[in-house]
């Protein structure tokens, strides 16, 4: 998976994949994260967004339900391309060097070229794929509806190996070296062997999950529709702690050396200890957050029907941009910008 590159004036950091890397820090500590002014520029896609864009090289990618991904410039907000996939797109795109990995409604994981536009490869499932692709070690891992988990070539999209699990996949899954760990719609969470597929673990909660899972200090931190948001050992999958909330959690977590955020159904986003799951904070931002929050420079920034910035210390909420339609993607926080995507179809930079 790419790194993020050191912010500064010069260079924007990227922002390959799903709360900013595979790590799901969900920003940059040394991004200065200050409340916007204005919308420097405002792009239509001509359809709804439900997935977070991603970012490289000055070029913002985002995928509209239509099916039709947009490559923006940022310096001016202008398309610099559009790729048409052949289905409808609830997929966060990601990147592989040069190349812009999008999951499809028609099953498919498409490659496209991030200079061109043109389809570089495609790999096939039997269902609609949600889940994001993840890049470790040029394999790219992606789950599908049809409740299966696949590996691919990331040169050329031929599969490795596929592994059935017990439900529909709309995670997108989090890639270690020797370890995948992804949940289900079955109500599972699942360790995955790396390079064999083998099922090494599974734990049980009480509902389907729809949450991205995070790791930190082998801990597996997780939310289920169950209302609990839970921390698994990562080595066997035993429940070291858990908290219950109010409502279903489909929101994934975002993480910050101990400090872990997440959005809940019940409108409230939670804040904890990792090692000890000790509450911080609690702060009601809407009356439903699904979406994924983001840390930047000692706030947390949520997109939950506006976008909310809190303080990372105390939860308050420090400023909020109200924008034209409801939004329910995740923000991305760049060196001087932040780009948002809206259910109204709308693509903003705000500075």
């Amino acid at each position: 998976m790419m790194t993020p590159k050191k912010a500064n004036s010069k260079s924007p950091p990227d922002w390959p994949t799903l709360l900013g890397d595979n790590a799901r820090t969900g920003g940059h500590a040394q991004v200065q994260f200050h409340s916007p002014e204005k919308a420097v520029w405002q792009y239509r896609t001509g359809s709804p967004v439900r997935s977070a864009p991603v970012f490289h090289d000055s070029v913002l990618y985002a995928a509209s339900v239509n099916g039709v991904l947009h490559a923006i410039n940022v310096a001016t907000g202008m398309s610099k391309w559009k790729f048409e996939a052949a289905g409808q797109v609830h997929s966060t795109p990601s990147l592989f060097g040069n190349t812009v990995l999008l999951g499809c409604d028609d099953g498919k994981v498409y490659a496209v070229d991030g200079n061109s536009g043109k389809k570089l490869w495609e790999a096939g499932s039997q269902a609609e794929v949600w889940s994001s692709p993840v890049v470790r070690n040029e394999i790219v891992f992606f789950g599908s509806a049809d409740g299966k988990v696949y590996a691919v070539d990331g040169k050329n999209g031929q599969p490795t190996w596929s592994q059935e699990l017990g439900g529909r996949i709309y995670c997108t899954i989090y890639a270690e070296e020797h370890q995948l760990y992804v949940g289900c719609g079955d109500g599972k969470v699942y360790s995955i062997e790396t390079d064999s597929g083998k099922i090494l673990w599974s734990t049980a909660t009480g509902n389907g999950i729809d949450s991205s899972p995070a790791v930190v200090d082998n801990l597996v931190l997780v939310g289920s529709e169950d209302f609990v948001f839970y921390a698994l050992d990562a080595s066997n999958g035993e429940v070291r702690w858990k908290y219950e909330t109010g409502l279903g959690i489909a929101s994934s977590p975002a993480v910050s050396g101990d400090f872990a955020v997440i959005g809940s159904k019940d409108g409230f986003l939670y804040a904890f200890e990792v090692q000890t799951g000790h509450l911080r904070w609690k702060t009601a931002v809407g009356e439903v957050v699904t979406a994924s929050p983001v840390i930047g420079s000692g706030v947390v920034c949520i997109q939950a029907g506006g976008a909310f910035a809190l303080d990372m210390g105390s939860g308050k909420i420090v400023w909020q941009a109200g924008l034209g339609g409801a939004i329910q993607s995740v923000p991305i926080l760049a060196a001087d910008s932040i780009y948002l995507a809206s259910l109204s179809g709308e693509i903003y930079a705000l500075r």
